[in-house]
């Protein structure tokens, strides 16, 4: 089934407790520390310009595209759902955030111009179920990549899939929307299927009923680093994802931060 179709009217709703605000000072820490990026949108040349824009890749809802916004810079969304990028054009038209978005299948990326800063997070690259096509992503991203600039992103390893959430169910009951979420892990394949059963109240007592099937795979940190490197990248950091420090057997979501390497400087500062 299609992935992120009736989901997106109540994903926020359900998402209620992911923390994108922790989220959003790591990426701006991490932009602060490796980026050329800077929160000013006040520019002076095209270079500049381009140096300063950040890409949310696979941006959902558009919550942390709209949190970037805020800490000052100039954010591009790039997501191949249409019903989440309506949910994202909503909280722009509310909000008056200058992001653009664009509609677009992350392994088909192709963007204007370069830019300063790509992120992933959220288990994105999850659904990317093949090395090859994960490897082409990279690669895409490097390209459009300004000199210096700097990939963020974060991954579910597959410990997590194989030993956390792999086949177990996890069910909660809300006054308007609750949901079944049934996961089955591929140990051979190493992708986790989710089934989602969603019920969202529709009228009085009447709840509606949806469902859909998402597929991600697990990915290893060896695995990841080396189509990093394979892509033309340099890497700069990895880390566990919820403690900030070093990456064990049994962390469940990744960190990985890396720089475009290949490109002139154009003869600006990094």
């Amino acid at each position: 089934m299609k992935e992120y179709g009736d989901f997106a009217e109540v994903y926020d709703e359900l998402m209620d407790n992911v923390p994108y605000e922790k989220w959003g000072d790591t990426l701006e820490n991490l932009i602060k520390k490796y980026g050329v990026s800077k929160p000013d949108r006040e520019t002076e040349g095209l270079l500049e310009s381009e140096r300063n824009l950040v890409v949310d890749l696979g941006c959902g809802t558009g919550t942390l595209a709209e949190l970037m916004y805020k800490k000052g810079y100039d954010m591009v969304g790039v997501d191949a759902s249409e019903a989440m990028l309506n949910v994202a054009m909503k909280k722009k038209g509310r909000s008056g955030a200058e992001i653009l978005y664009l509609q677009q299948d992350m392994r088909e990326l192709e963007l204007y111009s370069t830019v300063g800063t790509v992120y992933s997070v959220c288990d994105s690259l999850n659904y990317i179920l093949e090395e090859e096509e994960l490897g082409a992503v990279f690669a895409l991203v490097n390209n459009y990549l300004f000199p210096g600039g700097i990939f963020i992103f974060d991954f579910n390893t597959d410990y997590k899939y194989r030993q956390v959430i792999g086949e177990c169910t996890i069910a909660e009951n809300r006054e308007d929307c609750s949901f079944i979420w049934e996961n089955f892990y591929d140990v051979e394949e190493e992708i986790n299927e989710c089934s989602l059963t969603v019920f969202v109240r529709a009228e009085g007592e009447n709840f509606r009923r949806f469902t859909e099937s998402h597929l991600q795979r697990g990915y290893r940190v060896e695995q990841i680093t080396a189509l990093v490197v394979e892509a033309g990248m340099t890497l700069l950091e990895v880390m566990d994802a919820d403690t900030g420090g070093a990456v064990t057997d049994r962390s469940q979501r990744v960190y990985v931060v890396a720089r475009e390497r290949g490109k002139e400087a154009a003869g600006l500062q990094k």
